[in-house]
């Protein structure tokens, strides 16, 4: 059983991969030299059971045309508070439609059904997702992110997608939310470890080994967060060294297991 955080530049995308040969995904971002329907095909995945779309812009399902003409998706996870004629208008606001966006829309005028039944076999491995309501408060695509709480074996895990801090702070309203946090060891910053991704009291509540940044190279200042996040880690043993921040531009795809 394997976890991976690709590659993807700022994009984004984390497979996992069981050992029964079923398949978890969440978003679908790619780059040049990490095309996830591709990556899946060579290993032999032809599902993914579920499929969860954390935020619903353009670097988080680049690849989801090329991915739903190799792999069959079975089912799709996302916030359904928003409608999809809800996001076209919105979408439409930053420019013409898109093709990736075009794919995204389909999906969710057609996966419409509730759960897979019979539930997909991922023993060990439980999840639950969170979201704030699409509206007058939350009218941005990053603060009606999908977050995830993932277990999987001993490790817990947080997907966040680019929630901002005024998502976190509405998030931490929830109880249920909370409780979740507290166990996590693998934290996924939120926005690609960007500025405005980060909300010093989600601290408050967990405690995790190590944070994971998923995002390319540095050209920003907002992207210089790496010792804010480092200061809320435990540290990990990471090829020989002690790790409280890992990160793609500088540590290329990373799995679990």
């Amino acid at each position: 059983m394997k976890l991976t955080i690709h590659d993807v530049g700022a994009g984004g995308c984390i497979t996992l991969l069981h050992e029964n040969g079923n398949c978890m995904m969440w978003d679908c971002g790619k780059n040049e030299g990490n095309q996830p329907s591709r990556i899946l095909r060579s290993r032999g995945v032809t599902e993914i059971q579920h499929f969860f779309v954390t935020n619903y812009d353009e670097d988080h399902i680049s690849d989801l045309p090329e991915l739903r003409t190799a792999i069959t998706v079975k089912s799709l996870y996302r916030n359904k508070s928003i409608s999809g004629e809800q996001l076209r208008a919105l979408k439409k606001e930053s420019g013409p439609i898109t093709n990736t966006m075009v794919s995204l829309l389909d999906m969710i005028s057609s996966y419409t059904g509730g759960p897979l039944s019979p539930a997909p076999d991922f023993p060990n491995v439980s999840w639950k997702v969170f979201y704030l309501p699409y509206g007058e408060e939350y009218c941005d695509t990053n603060n009606i992110s999908l977050v995830t709480f993932l277990q999987f074996g001993e490790t817990k895990f947080i997907f966040p997608g680019d929630l901002e801090n005024k998502g976190w702070e509405g998030l931490l309203n929830n109880p249920d939310f909370v409780g979740e946090l507290n166990g996590v060891n693998v934290f996924v910053a939120s926005h690609h470890g960007r500025e405005n991704g980060y909300c010093s009291e989600v601290f408050d509540h967990c405690s995790p080994q190590v944070v994971v940044i998923s995002d390319g190279e540095i050209k920003y200042a907002t992207q210089e967060m790496v010792n804010t996040y480092a200061a809320h880690a435990a540290g990990i043993q990471f090829n020989g060294d002690t790790r409280y921040v890992l990160t793609t531009r500088r540590d290329g795809t990373i799995t679990w297991g």
